[in-house]
């Protein structure tokens, strides 16, 4: 009778084990997603946004295969440009989703950390890039920054909605609305005087 009492409590002892180590196992895999920002360069006039959402429904339907979660993008029609955020476990699976997906490769991938979304209110979109000395920013002075623009904002009817990070090369990327890119610069100059290099005007995709 002790004999099987203690094979019991052995075999009870060893599924707790499994399951904790399945828990574990299943949170680090959580932890190991990264947030990522890329960017694909047509050349002014080559893209629409409308060919982008077609596209971008292909990623949609890759993106499974190589654990990577498509979160929305933008276009900048005039200049060519589209940005793509995404969760992902490295850059490498990012650019072989798309490649996967229509071929059409990211020139650069940023890995990023953003701060807190604000809501839409409908009005023209803006995306503006500072470039910063690389390793010459983080996160919290960039969050410090933020706040700032968010008390003048309202001066100029901006509404910045969020930003994206890249710690390692000083890159920050601004998403805000405005009335035009002069209210943005004007925004961020009264804010922390940190003018950013472009300010483009983009449509955003889910």
């Amino acid at each position: 009778m002790k004999a099987k009492l203690m094979i019991t409590l052995g075999l009870m002892s060893l599924l707790a084990g499994c399951s904790q180590k399945e828990k574990s196992t299943s949170s680090q895999s959580t932890t190991e997603k990264k947030l990522f920002l890329d960017m694909h360069d047509f050349g002014p006039g080559k893209v629409t946004a409308a060919a982008v959402a077609d596209v971008h429904k292909k990623d949609l339907a890759a993106q499974g295969e190589f654990g990577v979660n498509f979160i929305k993008y933008w276009v900048n029609e005039q200049e060519g440009k589209v940005y793509c955020l995404a969760e992902s476990n490295s850059e490498a699976s990012m650019f072989d989703a798309h490649q996967k997906a229509h071929g059409l490769v990211p020139d650069y991938i940023m890995q990023v950390k953003e701060g807190m979304e604000a809501k839409l209110n409908g009005k023209q979109l803006f995306l503006d890039i500072h470039h910063l000395k690389p390793g010459a920013v983080t996160a919290a002075a960039v969050a410090e920054a933020h706040e700032k623009d968010l008390a003048v904002q309202g001066k100029y009817d901006v509404n910045f909605i969020n930003y994206w990070v890249d710690e390692k090369l000083g890159t920050v990327m601004c998403l805000s609305e405005a009335p035009d890119s002069l209210a943005v610069i004007h925004t961020h100059t009264e804010a922390h005087g940190l003018v950013p290099a472009k300010v483009q005007r983009v449509t955003q995709g889910n």
